[in-house]
């Protein structure tokens, strides 16, 4: 059989847990599709599916560095409550979008809330977190083929 490599579309399911064991993300029904390679999913997570046949099952251990990098002091700011539009009443965990000086946005997330200020947090949830995979490779299809030689590109 072949083991999934750069280049290969494969799918995968899996289920990811935090370090206390609580579940933060999984496929269920439908497995992730992705082309190992395009970097469209977390490193540690394309590491761990490289060399993978499919219907083979691991658990992997992805740490920050592999996964959404080092929570960073440095992204987490104290705004003003005045300085939120009106009609938004602020809670810890909410997401926001930042606009910048320079016009582009970014994602933030309430992180605490103060008597006249909001922290907001620009940093990914999952920044600083070492996070576990349990993982299947469903299936690989590489050149528009399924690993059991049949085609995936259906024509008219």
């Amino acid at each position: 059989m072949a083991q999934a490599k750069k280049g290969d579309e494969v799918l995968v399911h899996y289920t990811g847990r935090l370090e206390d064991g609580n579940v933060f993300d999984e496929s269920q029904d439908e497995p992730l599709r992705f082309t190992i390679g395009e970097q469209r999913v977390i490193p540690g997570f394309e590491e761990a599916v490289t060399g993978m046949e499919p219907g083979d099952s691991k658990t992997t251990e992805i740490p920050p560095k592999e996964a959404y990098g080092e929570h960073r002091e440095d992204m987490v700011m104290e705004l003003e409550r005045e300085q939120l539009p009106d009609d938004l009443e602020p809670e810890v965990g909410a997401q926001l979008t930042l606009r910048l000086e320079d016009g582009r946005q970014v994602p933030v997330f309430i992180a605490a809330l103060g008597e006249e200020s909001v922290t907001i947090d620009a940093n990914h949830p999952l920044a600083g977190r070492t996070l576990t995979f349990d993982l299947e490779l469903v299936d690989i299809a590489s050149n528009g083929e399924s690993s059991d030689g049949e085609s995936n590109i259906i024509t008219p």
